[in-house]
């Protein structure tokens, strides 16, 4: 039987002396999934991401990342992993074409260094230096690095960083291109709109603040789809139209009703109808305001 999990996490606990960043973490990350991670900073979400790369090791709990315990990697298993940090490194002096082959030999099954830059979007680009591509075209580079060992799992740490809006859409498109073709994706960002357009599921970190028998570490609120993190499928929804006395307003668990009933009301169209459910981000903040969160 294969495992659909390429992630899994149970009691995950982290301290740095008397401080305790994660502690009590369960996570599950299903094989070709583009998962979330969210949460203010403090939260750990960068532990998190770090002891599953193998990176940092975990005071208790148990890690399995494609069938591996990262604090024991192999080579083998570090091939089947890439990492796409915020900064990959600087290779200014070098061509494109030349940063991605030299990666390619660090695998022992590496993709086509072209075919990975013709992926990214960068394939005109592979006889222009490193220093004189853009800000989202240095941004595929770091990508192609991440991509070019052909890994079955992909972290990304907060990729759009600093990109301006269309930068930000061209990306998207990449990453999902990336996660169409099976490619199992775990996602920090703090944009929601991002986590929105890209993941199948979102978890929520945030410290819950000490109780009896608790310590104070950052813990897992919720993992849902974007959909219905936080019970935003269910949540009040404002139905607005420009009435003849002017603009009204009705907050409604029944929005369909409503409408309906406008519509019958109006005889087809409803003047400047609006329906309006809590965003990601407005159910976000207010999981982590509910929780003293800054």
């Amino acid at each position: 039987m294969i495992d659909d999990h390429a992630i899994r996490v149970r009691g995950l606990r982290k301290t740095y002396g008397s401080h305790v960043a994660v502690t009590d973490l369960d996570l599950d990350v299903r094989r070709g999934e583009c998962f979330a991670l969210l949460g203010p900073n403090g939260a750990g979400k960068t532990t998190v991401v770090e002891v599953l790369e193998g990176y940092r090791p975990r005071t208790a709990g148990e890690v399995d990342v494609l069938g591996v315990d990262p604090r024991r990697a192999t080579r083998q298993w570090r091939a089947r992993v890439g990492i796409v940090l915020q900064g990959t490194g600087e290779f200014e002096a070098l061509t494109v074409h030349e940063v991605v082959r030299h990666f390619a030999m660090y695998y022992p099954a590496p993709r086509s260094p072209g075919e990975v830059l013709a992926a990214v979007g960068l394939a005109e680009k592979g006889r222009a230096r490193a220093g004189t591509l853009s800000g989202g075209q240095r941004r595929r580079l770091d990508v192609a690095l991440g991509i070019i060992g052909n890994p079955e799992l992909l972290f990304l740490d907060e990729p759009t960083t600093g990109f301006d809006p269309e930068a930000r859409q061209e990306f998207w498109e990449l990453i999902r291109g990336l996660s169409a073709a099976g490619t199992t994706i775990l996602l920090t960002t703090h944009y929601l709109a991002e986590a929105e357009a890209l993941a199948h599921r979102v978890g929520v970190l945030a410290r819950l603040g000490p109780a009896p028998g608790q310590e104070d570490g950052g813990r897992m609120v919720e993992v849902a789809s974007p959909a219905t993190l936080g019970g935003r499928d269910t949540a009040e929804t404002v139905v607005a139209w420009d009435a003849p006395g002017g603009r009204e307003v009705v907050r409604t668990d029944a929005p369909t009703k409503v409408v309906t009933d406008l519509a019958a009301q109006y005889g087809g169209e409803v003047p400047g109808l609006t329906v309006t459910r809590p965003t990601l981000e407005e159910i976000y903040l207010n999981m982590i305001g509910a929780r003293g969160e800054p």
